[in-house]
Order: structure tokens, then sequence, then C-alpha cells
């Protein structure tokens, strides 16, 4: 099987990974709860399609979980994620926060506050690789104007050139507009 693993990093990151989620469920035929519509709705879903296996992870109990990290170095996003209507689609494990920001300087994302979870999320990482088949490389959403989006996803990505060096990295950033 071909995995694909999301990272979500900082506000902007988990907000557009938010949103990407539920367009990714909507798209597949994934209630918010994890649980295929047909499934739900008490038929066997039978189909040829199995395309969101490569973002989603299937448990034991037939629920579909995104293969993905969602971390902020300040937790009011990442609960704003919890407590919303997709909240009990994630894993509540890849759900990460932590309780000083950046405070829009890369150099805290980077090398102080950032770099104190920086560990944490690479273990994430690392769990979820470890429980693919066949990883095919990373999706990796954040933002370049603030600090954790740029300071620890830079950190990230540097981590993750050298630990999975021959899988691609395919980054979607939030550029800050000239006009702010």
């Amino acid at each position: 099987m071909r995995e694909i693993i999301s990272l979500h990093i900082g506000q902007a990151g988990v907000q557009v990974g938010n949103a990407c989620w539920e367009l990714f469920c909507l798209e597949h035929g994934i209630g918010s709860g994890g649980r295929r519509v047909d499934q739900v709705n008490g038929g066997d879903f039978i189909s040829s399609d199995s395309s969101f296996n490569a973002f989603f992870a299937e448990t034991a109990q037939k629920q579909y979980v995104p293969r993905c990290v969602m971390v902020d170095l300040e937790p009011t996003v990442v609960d704003d994620v919890r407590k919303g209507s997709y909240g009990k689609l994630f894993h509540p494990d890849y759900l990460l926060s932590g309780k000083e920001d950046a405070a829009n300087n890369f150099a805290r994302g980077y090398y102080t506050v950032g770099r104190e979870m920086a560990d944490t999320v690479m273990e994430c990482i690392r769990r979820l690789a470890d429980n693919c088949d066949g990883l095919q490389g990373f999706l990796v959403f954040h933002a370049v104007g603030g600090g954790t989006g740029s300071g620890l996803g830079c950190h990230l990505m540097e981590t993750l050139s050298v630990e999975f060096a021959r899988k691609p990295k395919l980054n979607f950033c939030v550029w800050p507009s000239p006009q702010v």
C-alpha cells in the first residue's frame, strides 16, 4: 500500500489542515467520526476505490483516522480542532500543542520554544511512518510569516530531510500579504 503523512504546523498549517481533512472526508464518504457513510447508515460499503487509504489509516474498529500530525506552540487552534465538528476524526496523540507561542518570531520557533517540542513531533512522525507499509512521502502545511510555522517548520523539515532523506516532502506554504 502507498501512504502519505501530512504535517500541519502552526496556526495557518493547522487551520488549512482542518479544512483539508473535512474536504477529504467529504470526497471519500467518511463521516466526522471516521466511519464510511454507508457503514453509518447500516450498509456495507462496496467500492473498488481505495485511494483514500493513502491518507487514512483503518483501525480494528473499521474507523478511518487521518495519517497526520497537527502541532502549534500555543493551544488555541489545536483545541479548536479537538472541539470542532471533526474533532473525533483525529487520533488525540497526534494533536500536539504547547503552552507558549513563538510570538511571530522565527528564532523562537526554531531555536527555543519550537526546539523543545520538535522531539515530540518527530516521535509522532516516526510512529506514523512505522505503521506504513509503503510510505511515499510527506505533505507539509505551514506559514512562513509567523514563528511556529516558519521556525518550527524549518527545524522539522531539516530533521525530516535527515531521517527520511529519500522520501519526497511537498510544502504548502501560506505567505503573508504585503498589505498587512
